[in-house]
């Protein structure tokens, strides 16, 4: 299970080692919108956000998203995890439903994932 934390900018190389090694057509991740770093790779999302956890994030800032590497712009992000359904913070669905939240998890993934074009 190959999971990086991204702490800066990543290669497009790199981004398609962590497809190819999972879903083959899209890559798992988990941002923390308070710390500023996202992980991503791995089968689960919830394995992304533990080790997140283990590297001194909280879950409440931790938000599920899937990246498409072989597309750019809204089409390339999708904010959709089972991490994301959390009823105490207004979060029902598996779908992230705050914009700001949203926009918070794009900007991430739009740092250190240029190439994506969000």
């Amino acid at each position: 299970m190959d999971i990086r934390i991204i702490r800066e900018q990543i290669s497009h190389d790199v981004l398609e080692e962590l497809m190819r090694s999972h879903y083959r057509t899209f890559v798992k991740g988990v941002a923390d919108i308070e710390r500023g770093v996202i992980a991503l790779g791995g089968d689960w999302h919830m394995d992304a956000n533990t080790l997140l956890i283990g590297d001194g994030s909280e879950q409440k800032n931790l938000w599920g998203f899937n990246i498409y590497p072989g597309k750019t712009g809204e089409e390339a992000i999708e904010y959709e995890s089972l991490i994301n359904i959390r009823p105490a913070q207004g979060n029902r669905t598996r779908e992230i439903a705050d914009a700001s939240i949203r926009d918070a998890v794009r900007s991430l993934v739009s740092t250190f994932v240029p190439e994506l074009v969000l």
